[in-house]
């Protein structure tokens, strides 16, 4: 069964950091993307990061700088590093997932493209 479930969200002050997790089960992730999405309460769901089936990273503007993204292999699982957070960084993240050809060196930050989901993880920035 293919699932995604995403954890580490919770409430942090202005400035602070956040890891997020995403742990896969029924994924290969040298042949899966991953990619991490947002969406604030009234708003649209917006691309954060992903990373390939090859590890490459890409990362949307406004992240660039604050955010990484990793995996762990052995452990099926993708982090989302955020650090500096802002009130405007308040939102749902999701995780999600694509198969591809192995060891692919791209990946696009476009929700069309992911076809399978996780449940979403709450972060809040709030003082």
């Amino acid at each position: 069964q293919l699932q995604l479930v995403e954890s580490g969200g919770g409430l942090v002050q202005p400035g602070g950091s956040l890891r997020l997790s995403c742990a896969t089960s029924g994924f290969t992730l040298p042949a899966t993307a991953i990619g991490w999405f947002r969406q604030a309460p009234g708003k649209g769901r917006e691309g954060v990061s992903c990373i390939s089936s090859g590890g490459g990273t890409n990362y949307a503007d406004s992240m660039k700088g604050r955010y990484t993204i990793s995996r762990d292999l052995a452990r099926n699982t993708v982090y989302l590093q955020m650090n500096s957070l802002k009130p405007e960084d308040t939102a749902i993240y999701f995780c999600a997932a694509y198969r591809t050809p192995r060891n692919r060196a791209y990946c696009p930050i476009m929700e069309g493209t992911y076809d399978h989901w996780g449940q979403g993880t709450q972060v809040t920035v709030s003082s």
